[in-house]
């Protein structure tokens, strides 16, 4: 992945497009096909370091990759609807990311938490569905499964109820009912709403998950920075000397103009994981991307984000008159391309639309030839998205 003005690195796969997507997401993810052991301390900084567009903090995450063998990573995620790209793609360069650097990744499938902020009209039932698609969807874009483990939070909660709850009520305790709610971000929510009881309880808890996982690293987007940092002012609270290390991803923007992420409750703002070829190319063409202009530009973050860290390149084909095929190995050069108006939106659209389509051709080929995931997908497009 690019990050920091590195460009990402093509690999041998990916320029001869011999391999198929999930050996170049293997391959890409990591600086090389090194175990973690054969790795210096540096390089697992360096590949874990890229995960994130923001770390709290920098000294802690090298201390830990340094002290500890087998940091536990940890995202949670509430099953809400079908996948877009930025859930499906980015999490599995980063998954892959993370567990070539060492560590161990549990995913926290916050089926109770989807219940508390009414995602599926707050039925378990389908709930559970989505959670067990999802999982599907990861297995199909090739994230290395190797070092991960999916925790249903209802099983895990109900087993360990004991140790759970003395901490959510402890964490509620410690902290008003004003800095509870400026933490109604991570449910997609304002302070300004109306939030019901349930969703006053939910930070708490998902405080207490990071404890209760014993997670090293919190590994979210952006929009969870609120309550990972409530995590930490605990520790001060409790005068714990290890606070969890928050690194947060980047949240890639809606396809339409002024979508700061994607929506599942909005089509036209996400490309999803299984959907068909003429659905992303038609998603594409009608996106918002103005001749030169970089800001806002969806287009170009899912060149960066996306398809460079995934290919190590984006190709172009164009016509002569245009100034012919291009290849770009390095974001900077798209853009300077791009703002300097020899790179037009007419080119850019075709290709970007083709290179995320043989991203998500294994995905497409998955949900079509296995039964039973075929048969989730069935369901879960069913199901209406709640906000």
């Amino acid at each position: 992945e690019r990050v920091g003005g590195k460009a990402a690195r093509a690999t041998p796969a990916a320029a001869a497009g011999a391999a198929s997507a999930a050996d170049a997401l293997a391959q890409l993810s990591v600086a090389d096909s090194s175990p973690a052991e054969a790795l210096s301390l540096d390089e697992k900084y360096e590949l874990c370091r890229s995960v994130g567009e923001e770390c709290i903090s920098e000294a802690e995450l090298r201390n830990l990759l340094d002290k500890k063998k087998d940091p536990v990573c940890y995202d949670g995620f509430e099953p809400s609807g079908r996948m877009h790209i930025a859930q499906g793609v980015m999490k599995a360069l980063n998954v892959n990311k993370l567990t070539r650097s060492g560590c161990i990744f549990k995913f926290w499938i916050a089926d109770w938490f989807a219940l508390l902020n009414n995602k599926m009209g707050g039925d378990l039932k389908k709930i559970r569905v989505v959670g067990e698609y999802m999982i599907e969807v990861w297995k199909a874009v090739g994230m290395d499964m190797s070092r991960v483990q999916f925790l249903w939070s209802s099983d895990e909660i109900n087993g360990r109820a004991s140790e759970y709850w003395p901490l959510v009520m402890d964490i509620a305790r410690q902290n008003t009912l004003k800095r509870v709610t400026r933490c109604s971000q991570i449910m997609g929510r304002s302070e300004a709403d109306d939030l019901s009881a349930a969703q006053i309880f939910y930070p708490c808890m998902q405080c207490a998950d990071i404890f209760f996982l014993k997670a090293d690293i919190c590994q979210l987007g952006m929009d969870q920075r609120k309550v990972n940092v409530l995590a930490r002012e605990y520790c001060d609270s409790i005068k714990r000397k290890n606070k969890p290390i928050i690194l947060s991803h980047h949240m890639l923007m809606g396809l339409l103009e002024g979508q700061e992420k994607m929506s599942k409750s909005d089509p036209n703002s996400a490309i999803f994981m299984e959907d068909a070829e003429h659905d992303v190319n038609s998603k594409i063409k009608k996106s918002f991307c103005p001749p030169g202009v970089v800001q806002g530009n969806p287009c170009l973050e899912y060149i960066k984000f996306v398809v460079l860290p995934w290919f190590g390149e984006f190709f172009i084909v164009r016509k002569p008159d245009n100034g012919g095929d291009v290849t770009y190995t390095d974001y900077e050069a798209v853009e300077k391309d791009y703002v300097d108006g020899k790179l037009h939106p007419g080119d850019l659209k075709p290709a970007l639309s083709k290179a995320i389509n043989k991203i998500l051709q294994p995905v497409r080929d998955h949900f079509a030839n296995d039964k039973a995931a075929k048969a989730l997908l069935k369901k879960v497009k069913t199901f209406k998205t709640t906000r």
